[in-house]
């Protein structure tokens, strides 16, 4: 079958004609003599095209293909009419018509416009799958990183974006689990739809309620009009509700209700309004044992829970670090009209090393920081952030202490050995597992060649 068509014209001869001509090219065939028949049609089945009379007894052709439009968008028409008007062609046009034909045509003349629309159809087609690949790929590119943890936190995202399933994205204050939720957002297949983001520890719990479920006017002091809540404004999208954990307990089980049965009840209304939103959901609390202090539900938390995404904290991928700051260098330098600064290896070393209480975000506002500091088009440390450059430094006065301990140790256990071998520079050497070259060269190192004059210790071979 090449296509369903749906064919709207008064005259029984037309529709009988070119109903047998196109079924015989291939094509499944409808028939309709009114516009509100059509209508019927439409809404219970797709079509791929509708051939329309711009004169119908009940509706005229521009009023059906407006409806037609407004119920299937991506169904094409084509406009006939006996009256070969150049303005009726051009508002049908207007109206989102493919072409237009006037009687009497041929059947060839028919084909040529009805392929046409067909060829046009498949390029669109095409055309938005590579739009649709170009877009998964673009929002998966925000998820930067080559570790174990944010390959799988990626596969979890593309194995998810396409359902409806609600999910849970665990992870340090941070660690990117709003971004998480945009790509999810990105990929799905309601895309083009309402998404809307609450910050559930952001809104004060008295308005919470308000801001969700939306209220009728006179529900409280002020409510001078009715206002939809973010719960209806999402309807046919997805709803954000991050750091869930800090849900006020006396909306949980409200919002449990609305998750099992999609219906929404606006503050001082009785009047059912039924919802479909997908739910995302976002904390870096414990929710398992925020269950056990009961101070999330149980019931909540399960519901909420069916598929999570947990963000692994940067700290533990140290191996992200280097391809997140060449990320943010290249950003960071576009969106200040810069060319990409060089960073200095104790700069990069420092970056490298420090361990991100704040995670992504943390990193990069430094990178964001160096950036707009650097512009001599070098980042050394004095660009960094105190707390990454004085941990840097702490750290390399830790090592240097360190070493200074070590090698005094290491005389000290040299000499003592020296003094047990009455200064025989032999046998000390045997003693300390080392040749006589090494140990003359400690000596000198240590300044403890002047102990004991004695022929130079020959250089061993």
């Amino acid at each position: 079958m090449k296509g369903r068509i749906l064919i709207v014209d008064d005259e029984p001869i037309i529709l009988f004609g070119l109903s047998h001509y196109l079924k015989d090219q291939g094509f499944e065939v409808d028939t309709c003599e009114k516009g509100e028949d059509a209508l019927k049609k439409i809404a219970e089945q797709k079509f791929d095209l509708c051939i329309l009379d711009l004169k119908l007894p009940d509706i005229d052709g521009i009023s059906l293909l407006k409806k037609i439009k407004e119920k299937q968008e991506q169904t094409g028409i084509i406009m006939i009419t006996a009256f070969a008007e150049v303005k009726s062609a051009v508002q049908a046009i207007k109206e989102g018509a493919f072409d237009y034909l006037a009687k009497p045509f041929s059947n060839e003349e028919l084909m040529v416009v009805v392929e046409k629309f067909f060829e046009f159809k498949n390029l669109r087609k095409e055309v938005d799958e590579l739009r649709e690949k170009l877009r998964e790929k673009e929002a998966l590119r925000q998820i930067v990183g080559e570790s174990k943890a944010i390959k799988e936190v990626i596969n979890k995202i593309e194995l998810v974006a396409k359902t409806d399933v609600p999910v849970l994205i665990l992870g340090e204050s941070g660690t990117g689990k709003e971004l998480v939720a945009d790509c999810i957002q990105a990929l799905s297949l309601r895309t083009k739809n309402p998404y809307l983001k609450i910050n559930c520890a952001a809104i004060p719990e008295n308005l919470f309620e308000a801001e969700l479920f939306g209220y009728e006017r006179g529900a409280f002091t002020g409510a001078h009009n009715s206002k939809k809540g973010m719960l209806e404004l999402a309807n046919k999208g997805t709803l954000f509700l991050d750091e869930i954990a800090e849900l006020p307990q006396n909306l949980q089980a409200k919002l449990l209700r609305v998750l099992e049965d999609q219906i929404v009840y606006r503050l001082g209304g009785d009047k059912p309004i039924k919802v479909d939103v997908r739910f995302i959901y976002a904390t870096s609390k414990d929710l398992k044992q925020l269950v056990k202090e009961g101070k999330f539900r149980e019931d909540l938390y399960y519901r909420i829970n069916v598929m999570s995404i947990e963000i692994s904290p940067l700290r533990d991928r140290k191996e992200d670090i280097p391809i997140l700051i060449n990320y943010y260098l290249k950003y960071f330098s576009e969106e200040f009209q810069r060319s990409l600064p060089q960073i200095t290896e104790e700069a990069f070393q420092a970056l490298i090393k420090y361990d991100y209480p704040g995670n992504v975000r943390e990193l990069k506002h430094a990178i964001e920081r160096a950036v707009l500091l650097a512009v001599d088009g070098k980042i050394t440390l004095d660009h960094l952030p105190k707390e990454i450059s004085q941990s840097f430094k702490s750290e390399a006065k830790d090592v240097s202490d360190y070493k200074l301990a070590k090698e005094s140790i290491e005389k000290e256990f040299i000499l003592k050995t020296l003094i047990e071998t009455n200064w025989n520079k032999t046998e000390a050497a045997k003693k300390l597992g080392i040749s006589r070259k090494t140990l003359w060269q400690k000596l000198k190192k240590f300044n403890l060649l002047y102990h004991h004059s004695e022929d130079a210790i020959q250089s061993e071979e």
